[in-house]
């Protein structure tokens, strides 16, 4: 792997390093594809790493395997409350979601709202997910092999995402799509794709926020004259302690669904399409044995990482790798840089499909595992295997077009058109 192309000084007479060239809030270096070079080195040479924030303060990076396995897992020492991703609640120290959310919240209100979220991801609701995504998969597909090619990113990734709501939702094809284009703005409200990228960036981000609110809200009254076995009906009938969830955590816990759903899985197909592209090799194995497609999924969510880091905040002073993390300072646990830690992985920058074992943490680990993480498998199976079983081969078409944003690793638009 190359070295970062930023300026990164190793003294290693005194055994200092200056890492002044390391930025991990520019987005436009997720957008070229270069952290990976930057996070190898700070495996290296700084795997706990204290990194000044643009607003003046600063935040921890851990990016080795043990660290963020092991901060993920010790959840009575780094808490979920103060926000999932960096500035998304203005920097404050407590998030607005704090408590109120799944992924924003702490013992013994976080086993709470998972209890309530368990019906969602039932056996049932599986099935009847991968149903409907393999209805509007095989659609998009055969119009794609009609036409010559696509853009995967808009056309077919999309459908895993918006089938993943109309079965867990019970919404229409047309509302799944405005759902998926409501989170999509709000997680690229840096990108100019998805949004007008002039003015303050905070607010933006607020009223980005506000617009699924408001389209929740909706949906919401209009279920509650309706109740159904969907999972807003289900976020409505809940009890915890014997009370109903406040209509602020039921909204809060829809877009908690709707942006853990849509980011993971359609971002993931992109990237695993185009490792499969970028290999071969491995898109031949493939075709060749769909028995692999598990070990592929697999392997697709270690390389593609699509959830670069989560942030926690400890809640009391703790060492680690030698360094002082005080109570209160803000941690991040980037998965994207441990889940290519040679320790862990041999060969780690190498996309193989029957790699095993394969324990990645793209979905984290411990208590805030991601509680939608079967479904996230199930819409990866079904579009690959609608490929897979087609005997599909495709090829890069145009420039691929990243996401602007280092907390999601999303591709905006994959050219691609049919091999013969």
């Amino acid at each position: 792997m190359n070295e970062p192309v930023v300026p990164l000084d190793d003294d290693r007479d005194t055994g200092t390093v200056a890492t002044t060239g390391v930025d991990l809030e520019d987005v436009d270096l997720f957008a070229r594809g270069e952290h990976h070079a930057v996070l190898a080195w700070l495996r290296r040479h700084r795997p706990v790493y204290a990194h000044p924030a643009r607003d003046g303060g600063s935040f921890w990076v851990l990016t080795r395997y043990e660290d963020v396995l092991s901060a993920y897992r010790e959840h009575t020492v780094f808490s979920s409350e103060c926000g999932a991703m960096l500035g998304g609640s203005f920097r404050s120290v407590r998030d607005s979601a704090a408590g109120r959310m799944l992924v924003a919240s702490d013992l013994p209100r976080h086993r709470m709202l998972r209890q309530v979220f368990q019906p969602m991801f039932a056996p049932a609701m599986l099935d009847a997910v991968g149903r409907q995504i393999t209805h509007l998969v095989d659609d998009a597909v055969r119009v794609m092999l009609e036409d010559g090619g696509t853009d995967f990113a808009t056309t077919i990734a999309t459908e895993l995402p918006a089938g993943a709501l109309m079965a867990m939702m019970n919404v229409g094809h047309a509302e799944a799509h405005e759902i998926v284009g409501l989170t999509r703005r709000m997680i690229g409200f840096r990108d100019p794709t998805y949004v007008d990228t002039t003015g303050d960036v905070r607010l933006r981000l607020a009223s980005l926020q506000n617009d699924i609110f408001d389209f929740f809200a909706d949906l919401v009254r209009s279920r509650r004259r309706n109740l159904g076995e969907d999972a807003v009906s289900m976020l409505i009938r809940a009890r915890v302690n014997g009370r109903p969830l406040p209509e602020s955590e039921i909204l809060y816990n829809c877009m908690n669904l709707a942006v853990g759903g849509n980011e993971t899985s359609s971002y993931s197909a992109c990237s695993g399409l185009l490792a499969l592209i970028e290999n071969p090799t491995a898109y031949d194995a493939l075709l060749a044995r769909p028995s692999l497609l598990g070990g592929a999924v697999e392997e697709i969510l270690r390389w593609s990482s699509v959830n670069a880091y989560v942030q926690r905040s400890a809640l009391r002073d703790v060492e680690i790798g030698g360094q002082l993390i005080r109570e209160g300072d803000a941690v991040t646990l980037w998965s994207v840089s441990a889940n290519r830690d040679e320790a862990q992985f041999p060969q780690a920058d190498r996309f193989i499909i029957d790699r095993s074992p394969n324990r990645h943490v793209s979905f984290g680990s411990g208590i805030h595992r991601c509680v939608g993480a079967t479904v996230a498998n199930v819409e990866l199976t079904a579009a690959f295997s609608a490929l897979v079983s087609r005997g599909v081969r495709l090829s890069l078409a145009g420039p691929v077009r990243r996401l602007r944003s280092n907390f999601i690793l999303g591709t905006t638009s994959l050219p691609v058109r049919v091999v013969d």
